[in-house]
């Protein structure tokens, strides 16, 4: 039996891949136009069912509370009525964008009268698996769809019903727009031997994004035999500076750590000067404190403040993706640099200080995705990156490196015009 529905399981996913392959050749070629149209119809259409869809989400979050799934999981899995708006904005701001397909990049002239442009092409089907965010489906989707790909949706199981019903409002804008409605789809089971049957369909899929948890992704890296763009935990950094203008300190780390604690650009880790720790951290721990956070520190922090946990070496490596953070005193920029090298995940870090050369060092030498100045790491967002949303930050060092947006879900390809020009023996 276990066979039978295996097979079944493989040619269902063929399918799929066949109908998204299809799709693809349809939108490579598509004018910006009926793209911009389906989304905006797209957005329209969850306003009008936004309440339907927040009924099917109040459904799933109870269920994942009745399993005790943990705050953070409950949170990203929740669509409150101004988070389904923000989904509907962020759909129309997505066709707002210029359309990156056929751009052309680059064009020069050789010597011997051939003209050569490199032109903004789509990736082709790009397979996406994420976990129990059902925002994901809608950023996704348009994200694809405004690059010319077509996509492979693969959501969480707490999040099926949400995730569904979404998708139906992105198909509804297709179909209006006289687009194909198979440009985006999902895989219908939640079974997981699905995600094995994607991570296998090379032949169909061009690019897997995965965004979830470490065992997730390192599954997916692990499995897939195409390329993948890899969105690694966020274990997210702040820096205090010696320089540190204390207020700004304070605003900044509650906002970084406390904003939403489920976030990958929430932080995680906290690094201060040793020699300005007297002067900048207790009042930040009390702000993180008074708004319910959990400290653990080194022996320096504690001994600042008498409610700090002692932390232990995983904390330095760990993404709480809670009401937690890890503290730690540094002897300098050059320390700092080394901590977050050797414990970070290449995410998001950001310094905060006066002192401008410290800054540009900070910048320059901190090999993560995304590197700020003066700024919550809650920043991290291909929304505030004027990107109109992000799939995911790729943590790697593919083309595709921080938020993954519709430029980032393009390749290229060159075109050469000449005027009979043959290459000489």
């Amino acid at each position: 039996m276990a066979s039978v529905l295996k097979r079944t399981l493989e040619a269902d996913m063929d399918a799929l891949g066949r109908r998204a392959r299809a799709a693809a050749a349809t939108l490579a070629l598509a004018p910006g136009d009926a793209k911009n149209e389906a989304l905006r119809l797209a957005a329209r259409t969850v306003r009008e069912r936004a309440d339907a869809i927040q009924a099917i989400n109040a459904d799933e979050v109870a269920q994942a509370r009745a399993r005790s799934l943990g705050d953070a999981l409950v949170d990203r899995l929740t669509l409150s009525p101004a988070r389904i708006e923000a989904m509907a904005a962020s759909l129309e701001a997505i066709a707002d964008l210029p359309d990156p397909v056929g751009e052309v990049m680059a064009s020069w002239e050789r010597p011997n009268g051939l003209r050569i442009e490199r032109v903004r092409t789509p990736l082709g089907v790009i397979g996406v698996i994420y976990e129990s965010r059902p925002n994901v489906t809608a950023d996704a989707g348009a994200l694809c769809l405004k690059a010319g790909n077509a996509a492979i949706l693969r959501g969480g199981s707490e999040s099926f019903g949400s995730s569904g019903a979404i998708l139906e409002c992105l198909q509804e804008g297709l179909r209006q727009a006289g687009l194909p409605e198979t440009a985006i789809q999902r895989v219908p089971t939640t079974d997981r031997e699905a995600v094995g049957a994607l991570l296998r369909m090379n032949g169909h899929v061009d690019v897997i994004v995965p965004r979830g948890g470490r065992s997730l992704i390192e599954r997916v890296q692990r499995e897939a035999r195409m390329p993948v763009f890899a969105h690694l935990d966020g274990n997210c950094h702040v820096y205090l500076h010696r320089s540190a203008e204390p207020d700004m300190a304070i605003a900044i780390v509650a906002n970084a750590k406390m904003r939403r604690t489920g976030i990958c650009g929430a932080a995680e880790t906290l690094l201060c000067d040793r020699d300005a720790a007297t002067s900048l951290l207790p009042p930040v721990l009390s702000a993180l404190i008074a708004q319910g956070c959990e400290i653990r520190g080194d022996a320096g922090t504690q001994a600042l403040d008498p409610r700090v946990q002692p932390a232990d070496e995983a904390d330095w490596a760990t993404e709480f993706l809670d009401a937690i953070i890890a503290v730690k005193q540094v002897e300098g920029l050059d320390d700092a640099i080394d901590h977050i090298a050797r414990y970070g995940s290449h995410h998001t870090e950001s310094i905060v200080a006066s002192d401008k050369a410290a800054a540009d060092r900070f910048l320059a030498e901190v090999d993560s995705a995304i590197v700020m100045h003066n700024a919550s790491t809650q920043f991290a967002d291909g929304g505030e990156f004027g990107m109109g949303a992000e799939i995911g930050i790729s943590t790697g060092r593919m083309h595709a490196r921080g938020p993954v947006g519709v430029e980032q879900l393009t390749s290229f390809k060159y075109k050469l015009r000449g005027t009979g020009q043959v290459r000489p023996a």
